[in-house]
């Protein structure tokens, strides 16, 4: 009981910081259904007009709904890609002796800390001259492989951690290496996994300037430049509308962050050794 009453204070102090995030989310809602009377923050009446982008197409925008498609693509597709490469190339740089491991460990550290922004003109060159700039697959590549440095760091890092037994015993009963790694060395990394598969696809979801730059076309447009061209739009600006489309966006990855923030965390408990 005493452990408990120590707590009490952290809890208050927690939920005094907490209480106006909470109320600014909770009037964002309230105004997207609501009208208010002008000058007033005071509501008077309930409407749908503010989420006519549902049914509508806004104009001069594409559908919400190919906006939405188009960056569950590229988030998941993203997601996906770092996972299976960072998976095998963190396994080969903790468990094998590669030729230069080292300089490599080094070049994938400084890749991570590269900033994107400085990329963009040679990315941009060289996405046209593949013929992929303005397509969702050439900026699904570019964005996969810029969290590639990050997340092959970090599953090399919880390989570090696996007990070289498990691996042994496997080799000793005739498996192969392929198999050591599918059926041993996966199944004791699964929290790392999960966390950066969770990671990536919050980064692809978010992700706002690769698409901005490197798919600019309505029919490719992901919904933070869908929310980017409204705002911007003085000609037909509505802040109602921009929040409707702005809880639409944050509510698919507020939910599964909510559910798995622990394993999200556990991204960064991976082994330390070199």
């Amino acid at each position: 009981m005493t452990g408990n009453y120590r707590k009490w204070p952290m809890i208050l102090f927690l939920g005094i910081m907490t209480a106006p995030i909470i109320l600014m989310y909770f009037y964002l809602f309230l105004d997207t259904i609501t009208n208010s009377p002008p000058g007033s923050l005071i509501p008077n009446e309930l409407t749908t007009e503010h989420w006519r982008f549902l049914w509508m197409t806004i104009p001069g925008r594409p559908s919400i709904w190919v906006a939405t498609w188009n960056t569950f693509l590229f988030a998941s597709i993203t997601t996906l890609i770092v996972l299976v490469i960072s998976s095998a190339a963190g396994y080969s740089l903790s468990r094998l002796n590669m030729p230069a491991r080292s300089f490599f460990l080094g070049g994938i550290m400084v890749l991570h800390a590269f900033p994107t922004v400085t990329l963009l003109i040679a990315i941009f060159l060289i996405l046209q001259m593949l013929g992929l700039y303005n397509t969702l697959f050439g900026v699904i590549m570019v964005k996969a492989s810029l969290e590639l440095p990050f997340g092959i760091w970090i599953m090399k890092g919880f390989y570090d951690t696996v007990p070289w037994e498990i691996e042994m015993a496997g080799i000793q009963d005739g498996a192969t290496r392929f198999q050591v790694w599918t059926k041993l060395m996966l199944p004791q990394v699964k929290p790392a996994i999960m966390a950066l598969g969770i990671f990536s696809f919050l980064a692809g979801w978010s992700e706002f300037i690769l698409p901005l730059v490197l798919a600019p076309d309505n029919e490719v447009q992901v919904l933070s430049v869908y929310l980017a061209a409204l705002i911007a739009d003085d000609n037909n600006f509505d802040m109602a509308l921009f929040k409707s489309v702005g809880l639409l966006y944050v509510v698919p990855v507020i939910i599964p962050f909510v559910f798995f923030q622990n394993r999200l965390m556990n991204i960064y408990s991976g082994g330390n050794k070199g």
